[in-house]
């Protein structure tokens, strides 16, 4: 695997240290090593474990953000050194304090499906039931009946309902149109509470999966109450092949070990950052490999068809998060460059770098391995538990 080269001045959004960055650190500098809420200032990574022990706590303060601000914390170290030792998680061996996800007791929750551009390429997907060498000749089919006329239709409006009945008389529906501009967005869980990585380390594909591909993402921050507090960048690694399949595949082709990483941080709502950056947004990919190809594509939030407070607002319909939610907001992007022969379009090689930056959220960074061999995800909720007992930082709770 490559040798990741993590930038402090990439890592960091375009403004530096002028917003609210949280980042979740593996201390190793007391006698039991563990996870701890950090704040990245302009002088260094410090350690906030002494006023709270979980990111979730300190997310569910009134106004975290100014919390943060007032507290002194302990400083880990400069942000080049954690990154460095970040980069050396790629092959599983970290040394030092590094980054990990910056979330832990939220669950992982995705909005799929709310772009029009990717919107064609799941029908795409479903028809050619998971075969790139079909997906060519499809794409062209429904791109003809349907052409740009999604973006300017609002999910749920009368408008889509007319558009729904002519796709229908020409045997085109799909379920995944469906929730793209019918009234219920599609939700679902993307991966376990604990088991998202962050930057610097690998992320998984199935070995048994020969079409796949990144998914660069803002993920939204929000609370038990419903209130979007943050943001961050997020890979959902998507098996197009498995999904493609069958839409009751999607947890096989979503959930597997590494396919969700987060980070670098978590940039709270102030002054310096709010809701409608997040709805303007742009988010670059470039997907480097290691055969010499290179891969650049742009999610744009502008053109989202369901607004961010939308899509919590139907997370949170019927359901409650006592610790918080991340939700993935989906992608306007959905690469078919061919990697190799004509007509195969773009998948995952291993060793590739994927690198997604946004101006306001800054740069994550992983390399890319079969989910059976990435270094498993063992630190679970029970691990956490006793972790923090065994620091004594549970005196918070």
């Amino acid at each position: 695997m490559p040798t990741l080269n993590l930038d402090p001045g990439r890592c960091l959004p375009d403004d530096g240290c002028t917003g609210t960055l949280l980042a979740r650190v593996w201390t190793t500098d007391g006698p039991v090593p563990g996870p701890s809420v950090a704040v990245v200032r302009a002088d260094g990574v410090y350690d906030l474990s002494a006023h709270v022990a979980t990111m979730s706590e300190l997310l569910e303060q009134p106004d975290a953000a100014a919390r943060v601000r007032a507290m002194p914390g302990r400083r880990v170290g400069s942000l080049a050194e954690l990154l460095q030792n970040s980069a050396a998680s790629a092959g599983g061996q970290p040394t030092g304090p590094h980054l990990l996800a910056p979330c832990d007791l939220q669950v992982i929750k995705a909005a799929g499906v709310t772009f029009a551009a990717s919107l064609v390429e799941r029908v795409i997907e479903e028809r050619a039931a998971g075969d790139p060498a079909r997906a060519q000749a499809i794409r062209a089919q429904v791109s003809a009946a349907v052409g740009e006329d999604l973006r300017a239709v609002k999910p749920g409006s009368p408008q889509a309902m007319a558009l729904k009945q002519v796709l229908q008389q020409q045997g085109l529906w799909s379920q995944y149109l469906e929730v793209g501009i019918g009234p219920d967005a599609e939700v679902f869980t993307k991966a376990p509470v604990l088991a998202a990585v962050g930057t610097g380390a690998q992320v998984g594909i199935r070995s048994d999966s020969a079409w796949n591909n990144p998914e660069p993402e803002v993920v939204l921050v929000v609370d038990s109450r419903g209130r979007i507090i943050g943001a961050t960048l997020g890979n959902d690694v998507n098996l197009r092949d498995i999904e493609g399949r069958s839409a009751l595949l999607l947890g096989k082709a979503k959930d597997n070990n590494a396919s969700c990483a987060l980070g670098p941080f978590i940039r709270l709502f102030d002054e310096t950052f709010t809701l409608d950056d997040v709805r303007r947004e742009t988010v670059d990919l470039r997907v480097e490999g290691l055969d010499g190809f290179v891969l650049q594509g742009v999610n744009n939030l502008a053109r989202i068809s369901r607004d961010p407070q939308e899509l919590v607002d139907q997370t949170m319909a019927a359901h409650q998060y006592p610790d918080g939610f991340l939700l993935f907001t989906g992608t306007l992007f959905a690469p078919i460059e061919d990697r190799d022969q004509p007509g195969s379009g773009f998948t995952h090689k291993l060793g590739d770098v994927v690198t997604i930056r946004s101006p306001h959220l800054g740069e994550l960074c992983n390399t890319v391995t079969h989910a059976e061999t990435a270094p498993p995800w063992r630190f679970g909720l029970s691990a956490l538990l006793r972790n923090l007992a065994q620091r004594g930082l549970l005196r918070s709770f």
